[in-house]
């Protein structure tokens, strides 16, 4: 265990900007691509631990009339406002932030590397969002700026320490991860960190069966690929074959392993309008009043032997809260809902 300074942390911004390149491209699948961003910078990168589903931004520039990329502006992150400044920058010139998951780290190599892997969505007419369209062109070389965990404002030397990971299950040994394409990459890590005493289910929903990945783990979780587009011709509409999954994986309440001291259903969680709102809960974030209403108030967040990670396209992840909160009635401090995206909603 390393000391960490408490003078540094106290000065130190929690997340930083690394100027990094495009090292290598790979083709994974038909809609998964992966760019290996490299840079000496990402020395200072990093959660002093397992990066899990850590998310970090990726600032993609905009292009000129030419076709080149225009200069990014300069990101001061020692200031506190310096997301509202970006905002302030004419979006002409200030590019688009983009969340991701860093699927893989080398930051002890002589020259460190992350691998980000990038849903490839397109229409039927080819059109794309800033960051399929900026992947789809990348090419060893290209520069981009990376916003991410500073590790020497770490305050732990334990992955926790950065907002941006939510993956904690505490005490619990039994899991449940369920998940569109944009949550692949988020339990492809989760999955690999998990030891072997660790059981459950991965369910991962993408949109066809050329997309299924050569995952591992230690853990005993049985890895369950669903493809929206079969091989009879007919594409079932997003989220549907997830929360079937789900249903079938976890049937009924007092499910075994997840028995709460209530027992039976559970009362019906606040509403989000994930046309408007982020959905966005997570045992970490769940504030006093919450926890203090949950299922199992003497108990702290990750002191049950289950625990449920579920992210992807918001609605799905809406009716997937509902269902396992009410219906199952899994103790909300037990779960993370997190809603990735909006279907008809552009990301900022």
């Amino acid at each position: 265990m390393r000391a960490v300074n408490s003078s540094a942390t106290a000065t130190e911004p929690m997340t930083r900007a690394f100027d990094v390149t495009v090292a290598a491209v790979q083709e994974l699948s038909p809609n998964f691509r992966r760019i290996t961003f490299g840079g000496y910078s990402l020395r200072g990168f990093g959660v002093h631990g397992e990066t899990l589903d850590l998310r970090v931004k990726l600032m993609i520039p905009s292009l000129a009339w030419d076709g080149t990329q225009l200069p990014l502006p300069v990101f001061h992150m020692e200031k506190s406002g310096w997301y509202q400044e970006w905002l302030a920058t004419d979006p002409a010139i200030r590019g688009s932030m983009r969340t991701y998951t860093v699927r893989q780290e080398r930051l002890d190599s002589v020259y460190p590397e992350i691998d980000v892997d990038f849903v490839m969505h397109f229409d039927a007419a080819g059109n794309g969002g800033p960051a399929a369209n900026w992947a789809l062109n990348a090419r060893p070389g290209d520069a981009l700026t990376l916003i991410g965990p500073n590790n020497r404002a770490a305050h732990c030397v334990t992955a926790e320490t950065y907002s941006g990971i939510e993956w904690r299950p505490g005490l619990a040994q039994r899991v449940l991860l369920a998940g569109d394409e944009t949550a692949v990459p988020a339990i492809s890590a989760i999955l690999e960190s998990l030891p072997s005493y660790i059981s459950g289910h991965a369910f991962l929903e993408v949109p066809e069966p050329g997309d299924f990945l050569d995952l591992r783990s230690d853990a005993d979780v049985e890895i369950t690929w669903l493809a929206r587009g079969a091989s009879i011709g007919r594409s079932r509409p997003h989220g549907e074959l997830l929360q079937e999954a789900v249903r079938a994986a976890v049937p009924e309440p007092g499910w075994v392993g997840i028995k709460t001291a209530a027992g039976g259903a559970g009362p019906e969680p606040d509403d989000v309008n994930v046309d408007q709102d982020i959905l966005w809960e997570t045992p970490a974030r769940m504030d006093a009043a919450a926890i203090s209403a949950s299922r199992n108030p003497g108990k702290p967040a990750g002191a049950l032997p289950f625990y449920a990670w579920i992210a992807g396209e918001a609605g799905t992840v809406k009716e997937l809260r509902r269902y396992l909160v009410r219906d199952v009635g899994i103790d909300r401090k037990q779960v993370a809902f997190m809603g990735y995206w909006r279907q008809g909603k552009a990301e900022l």
